[in-house]
């Protein structure tokens, strides 16, 4: 394949315009946030984030490049088809539950990060171990993503995979380093807009080639190989209903989602995000559904990819850039390679971000320099940006199974932190013990269920399980959410069987050694001694606060109405008399 030197100017071209646009904006708002709290504005943008960027920068978080190709493969994938492309559908309920559900309690008490209540609750300890699944879904994520991305550029403008990544990071990186939460949500307005112009203007270009069937024929009839609208077996409908509650329901507990949430002007606005980006995500997923339509609806034998087909050559997941490439003009392709590039950065930024913020707020302050100054703490996000990028792109490079690592950390995302959330902020009366016991039950049987895609053999089989043709196992029973649910439950049970034992006197208070029970609902030893020895985590700084307007912001984008937002709850009103 020649060297294409103009899809590498057009590529220089788009990057070094992301990353004016987040250095510009981190120039704008780099007075945004009192001296004092620097790091929360660094975090959650100065809660001043209006419909427009924060609609945007929501959509573009989920809209990664993992999201297109992966809808683009699936769709394509012959006995797959449009069936079985559950993202859109499971992502766009994900963001309505959240914004139902999850985004006004969260957004009204003032948290900067997702982990906040854990920690408010449970104590450092247990917010620590709720970071580790964390960070392994956000890394995991980015590299998988990084990856893709350079499988993306080697396929169109023929140059070193490895390059590819490493300067994509570099860029992705460096604005977020700068600007933090302000630079990702401007620069997630550019990509989003390249990510919808780019994939609609190759869409036309390929369904008029001429080796490209009718794809209203092919999606009910088979042509070159079975229909694109795909089926769902009898015998895999459990599979489908596990995948999709963990796509629905897992895609709520991540920081990148909630860092808009609290970066949102209001708890209403917040929820209206939440709506906006649902709708989002599946007009954003049509052109990408399109696309693996047309794979599947030609005949590459009449293309210059020619013979064996991408399926056959197991090139299924490159689905999208090989439409790209082979059926549309080459300066089409490039918008298009422009359009992917776009969603890969535009998930890359927020997963580091993310990483960070929770590292430097929930474990680097709260849990061991609880006395850190504000300065102290943004030079440790700084770093920590640049120890997760390197991560991240070292991942993407040297990892043979990232997309395998990234199943199995978002899927403890769905059956530890998941379980956790619900009950943090519904279930009244949970404490650290439930939490650890429904952590470990949790992780537990995740991982004796086994995990095909890094060829870990499971300990437990559940009915309907089946040997494939690489004699790896595969379960047809739904035991992730098995597993989720019998966390949930692990966590209320225990919690509850903990507090009848301590405040029945059935065992003595000197057990309670995680201060979980005795300490928190036992008036006689709610002293101050206590409360100074305990691990749970009471500051000022997790007390609801007002949203602060920045001048420095365009008022075009910010929620004017809701420098007035009050919140109703007692706490709010105890931090406003004092």
């Amino acid at each position: 394949m020649a060297f294409h030197v103009e899809g590498l100017v057009a590529i220089v071209v788009f990057y070094l315009a992301i990353l004016a646009v987040g250095i510009w904006a981190a120039w704008k708002t780099k007075n945004t946030g009192s001296e004092g709290d620097r790091s929360e504005a660094i975090i959650v943008g100065g809660r001043d984030i209006g419909l427009l960027v924060g609609g945007f920068t929501m959509t573009a978080t989920w809209v990664g490049g993992g999201y297109i190709n992966g809808t683009a493969e699936a769709v394509y994938v012959p006995d797959y088809g449009l069936a079985w492309a559950q993202a859109p559908i499971g992502y766009s309920l994900s963001l309505i539950l959240g914004g139902l559900f999850f985004a006004k309690p969260m957004r009204s008490k003032g948290y900067v990060t997702m982990l906040d209540p854990f920690q408010q609750l449970y104590g450092k300890r247990m917010g620590g171990l709720l970071f580790i699944p964390a960070l392994m879904g956000e890394m995991f994520w980015a590299a998988a993503i990084f990856s893709a991305l350079g499988a993306t550029i080697s396929v169109i403008i023929d140059i070193n995979v490895n390059i590819s990544v490493i300067i994509s990071a570099l860029i992705a990186t460096m604005y977020t380093l700068v600007g933090g939460l302000y630079s990702v949500a401007y620069t997630d307005v550019v990509q989003l807009f390249c990510i919808f112009l780019g994939l609609w203007i190759s869409v036309p270009f390929a369904m008029s080639h001429p080796a490209v069937t009718d794809i209203g024929l092919t999606a009910v009839h088979r042509v070159y190989q079975a229909p694109w609208l795909g089926s769902i077996n009898s015998l895999d409908i459990y599979t489908w209903l596990d995948n999709f509650f963990l796509l629905t329901l897992g895609g709520i507990p991540w920081q990148a989602y909630f860092q808009r949430v609290l970066s949102s002007s209001s708890a209403t606005y917040a929820q209206v995000l939440s709506f906006l980006a649902a709708f989002g995500c599946l007009v954003m997923a049509i052109p990408a559904v399109l696309i693996g339509a047309i794979g599947a609806s030609t005949a590459w034998n009449q293309t210059d990819y020619g013979v064996p087909d991408p399926k056959s050559k197991k090139e299924a997941d490159m689905i999208l850039p090989i439409v790209l490439q082979y059926l549309c003009p080459v300066y089409i392709s490039f918008f298009g390679l422009g359009a992917v590039s776009a969603a890969v950065m535009s998930s890359a930024d927020s997963s580091i971000l993310s990483a960070s913020s929770m590292f430097a707020r929930n474990i680097y302050q709260l849990s061991f320099r609880q006395n850190a100054s504000d300065r102290e703490i943004v030079w440790v996000m700084r770093i920590t940006v640049l120890l997760f990028g390197a991560s991240a792109t070292a991942m993407a490079l040297l990892a043979s199974s990232v997309y395998g690592l990234w199943y199995l950390s978002s899927d403890l995302v769905y059956i530890i932190i998941f379980p956790q959330l619900l009950c943090v902020l519904f279930i009244k009366g949970t404490n650290t013990y439930g939490a650890i016991a429904g952590y470990l039950f949790g992780l537990v049987l995740r991982i004796t269920g086994g995990e095909p895609y890094l060829y870990l053999q499971p300990l437990i089989y559940y009915p309907g399980w089946y040997q494939d043709d690489n004699n790896i196992y595969v379960q047809r029973f739904p035991f992730k959410t098995l597993a989720m649910l019998t966390s949930f439950f692990t966590n209320v049970m225990v919690s509850y069987l903990a507090k009848y034992l301590f405040e029945s006197g059935t065992l003595p208070p000197k057990l309670d050694f995680l201060d979980a029970v005795v300490a928190r609902y036992s008036r006689e030893h709610m002293d101050k001694a206590t409360l100074v020895k305990s691990d749970n985590i009471v500051l000022n700084e997790l007390a609801p606060v007002n949203p602060r307007h920045s001048l420095t912001l365009s008022s075009t984008f910010t929620n004017k109405e809701a420098f007035n937002y009050v919140d109703s709850s007692p706490e709010l009103s105890n931090t406003e008399d004092n």
